[in-house]
């Protein structure tokens, strides 16, 4: 039964993860790691042979401003290929692109082993960097991408962005917050939100408000008009929002209220998927191993009109 719930996992892994779930709010920090450390050799594992990765790439002058490229090797085909940016998280304080050899490119990997272009975005963080440099390096990175994408076989208009935690913050406030979005258009034609920061706050439960503190500022008054939920009815691609069911305190609450915004503003729901067991980190975790549950859902949103 646990090899169905976690496709590829060993029954002790398997256990293991489902055992994180009722406990994940408990000590996030912690958890994150050991689905780490559960998800990293089996990635590990999967043959990488079939995919050519250009690495560091600069889009910008600060040594956060860089990008790899994942390309199917020798894919030929007649149309231009989607392309997949992919923005991680971290609380915006941490995090890399690469946060070991196996994660965060596994979910390049993946996309690419579906014909598609894969680009894995790094960015600046706070406090160094604080709001909007998060969105405002998500823009410089869509920008490199449109300009770029025909050497790589890329669609420059059909760039799928996807973001995930304090990425996915980022992500959505550079397609609706219009302090950032860049007045010539964002240049994106989808958007994917997963297990987004959606909204600042420094709840005495959230553990991860030093990071909104540093990102969106001390003064607890301005976290409305920084927030990207706020700004829900700005957001003018297919949007697609998805949570684990095990998530970072009010992270699944805020997907939810995005969800009834967007839906509000275009009388009609956008998608909306809860990825049952997994939680917050091994939600992009699993992806590229045998259980492809988010995957599959993501590729039929993006082939969707």
């Amino acid at each position: 039964m646990r090899d169905k719930v976690f496709p590829g996992l060993s029954d002790q892994s398997a256990g293991d993860l489902l055992a994180l779930g009722p406990v994940w709010r408990n000590d996030i920090n912690r958890h994150r790691q050991a689905v780490v450390d559960i998800y990293t050799p089996l990635l590990s594992a999967v043959g990488k042979d079939g995919i050519i990765v250009t690495r560091d790439i600069a889009y910008g002058e600060h040594a956060r401003q860089k990008l790899d490229v994942y390309l199917p090797r020798g894919a030929s085909a007649p149309q231009l290929k989607p392309v997949i940016m992919f923005i991680h998280g971290g609380a915006f304080l941490r995090g890399n692109m690469n946060s070991n050899e196996q994660i965060y490119g596994n979910v390049l990997y993946y996309f690419a082993r579906q014909g598609m272009v894969g680009i894995n975005v790094e960015y600046r963080l706070a406090p160094e960097a604080p709001y909007p440099a998060g969105s405002d390096d998500v823009a410089a990175a869509v920008a490199w991408a449109r300009a770029h994408a025909h050497e790589y076989g890329g669609d420059p208009d059909q760039i799928i962005l996807i973001g995930h935690s304090a990425g996915g913050a980022h992500a959505a406030s550079y397609i609706a917050d219009p302090r950032v979005r860049p007045a010539t258009g964002h240049g994106v034609a989808k958007l994917v939100l997963i297990s987004a920061r959606l909204r600042a706050d420094v709840h005495a439960d959230n553990p991860n408000a030093g990071g909104v503190r540093a990102y969106w500022g001390e003064d607890a008054e301005l976290y409305e008009q920084v927030s990207p939920v706020t700004y829900a009815a700005n957001i003018d691609v297919p949007l697609m929002i998805a949570i684990a069911e095990h998530e970072n305190p009010y992270l699944d609450v805020y997907a939810a209220e995005l969800f009834w915004r967007v839906g509000q503003a275009r009388g009609r729901a956008p998608r909306f998927v809860q990825v049952r067991h997994h939680n917050h980190t091994s939600i992009v975790a699993h992806m590229d191993t045998d259980d492809d549950v988010l995957g599959r859902q993501i590729l039929d949103f993006i082939e969707a009109a």
